[in-house]
């Protein structure tokens, strides 16, 4: 064992007992960790080659101001990420500030008073509930007539193919599919299960537009669900494809027309993708996106970890320590308010940014019970950083995610051990 490293993490306050735990929990991952760069391997080449062929040249990098007409960056950005996701067309902007404006963005411009939303897996994310109009709010779907139908997963994680079947009806519009698991203790879908789900609804009314919300899963896989049937993949940049450099902005990459649709809502219409400029943000758009393979790759690695080290002291883990991966967020069931706090004590005593800040549950926005975020970025928010998260209710589960390097993501998982530890929550 390195002497060494051992000195190192000692200084950072891992006790020699937590750091031989960890070392001895990674003796077993290597090949697992082998077959994640592989994949990163598939998608960075992937990445490359659509920048090539889409000949991005320096004067791409720059940006504009005012209107932001002939924005050549922009354009051939969004062509990039058209190309990547094998889709007609894509939106890429500063303007969409975040995940859920991006997913409303997609919903409200391609529904209409007296269309119907279906989600065939369960609750969407918390966010999502004011959106839609779930729960009441200005603005909302409901509020523009909107209607929505829900067919929650069978207790095995499964679809309800019945359900579904009995579910899609005349004024079904469009389907939303929620990739990653939100605040919920279910498995992440992976795109073969989503091609699947596609295909049974296109089966039952071909019209239909199918939405997949694929926050935190972009380039875990090397295909997007896009790949098999999706009209439209929608993100955020401060997760997985914009590689820990992007400071905000969303994409949407579909068929032209749900895209077009888009467009006309986040500006005018009339004036759509021409207009919005780009004010010197392309830069870090093209260079994260350039970086989010390999980035991925060390929150996955991170997560994998994480996983190996909670299920041996008999937490509940989702994923569990051998399954396979379709995102990069990993669920630690502890069962009580206090460790989820201690978790994201430690994951924030870990970070680069604001490690003397002790994080606290508030009553964010959007949500329906005090959440904890434990986040010390260099972007605001950013979840493909290093960070935890989770509501302070029942089953008191903590969402951690992120990593830009895997030693840091390693450093964590080793820091939230020790938190636990140190807070007698973990019992040697």
């Amino acid at each position: 064992m390195n002497s060494d490293l051992k000195n190192i993490y000692s200084s950072l306050g891992i006790s020699d007992r937590v750091f031989e735990f960890g070392e001895k929990t990674l003796d077993a991952l290597k090949e697992r960790f082998e077959k994640i760069d592989e994949v990163a391997e598939i998608n960075q080449l992937k990445v490359l080659a659509a920048l090539q062929k889409n000949q991005v040249s320096e004067a791409c990098l720059h940006g504009t101001s005012g209107y932001g007409y002939n924005d050549m960056g922009r354009e051939k950005l969004e062509a990039v990420y058209a190309d990547i996701f094998h889709t007609e067309d894509a939106l890429v902007r500063p303007q969409i500030t975040c995940g859920t404006h991006a997913l409303a963005l997609a919903l409200m411009s391609n529904l209409r008073p007296g269309d119907e939303l279906l989600s065939p897996v369960g609750k969407p994310y918390d966010t999502l509930e004011e959106v839609i109009g779930i729960r009441p709010s200005a603005g909302s779907l409901a509020e523009y007539g909107v209607s929505y139908k829900q067919v929650d997963l069978l207790p095995d994680g499964g679809f309800d193919w019945e359900g579904i079947k009995a579910a899609v009806g005349p004024k079904t519009k469009l389907v939303t599919i929620q990739r990653s698991k939100g605040y919920q203790t279910r498995h992440t879908l992976s795109v073969s299960e989503i091609g699947e789900l596609i295909s049974f609804i296109k089966n039952i009314k071909s019209d239909v537009i199918c939405m997949v919300d694929n926050c935190y899963g972009e380039f875990v896989e090397t295909i997007e669900p896009s790949n098999v049937g999706a009209d439209m993949c929608v993100g955020s940049l401060i997760k997985n494809p914009g590689g820990g450099l992007a400071p905000i902005g969303g994409y949407i990459a579909g068929r032209k027309s749900c895209v077009e649709n888009a467009a006309y809502r986040l500006t005018s219409p009339g004036l759509g993708k021409e207009v919005g400029a780009s004010l010197g943000i392309l830069q870090s758009f093209y260079q994260g996106l350039f970086l989010s393979p390999t980035v991925t790759a060390s929150a996955l690695k991170s997560a994998i970890f994480g996983a190996n080290i909670y299920e041996k002291l008999g937490f509940s883990v989702l994923p569990n320590s051998t399954e396979d991966r379709h995102d990069i967020i990993q669920a630690i069931t502890f069962g009580r308010a206090d460790a989820v706090e201690a978790f994201c004590r430690g994951i924030q005593a870990a970070a680069p940014i604001d490690s003397h800040v002790t994080p606290i549950p508030w009553d964010m926005p959007g949500y329906d019970a005090p959440v904890i975020m434990a986040a010390g970025a260099f972007v605001s928010g950013s979840s493909i950083e290093l960070s935890a998260d989770g509501p302070i209710k029942p089953p008191y589960a903590v969402y951690f995610q992120g990593g830009l390097t895997w030693p840091h993501g390693k450093f964590g998982i080793l820091k939230s051990l020790q938190s636990l530890v140190d807070n007698g929550i973990v019992l040697w």
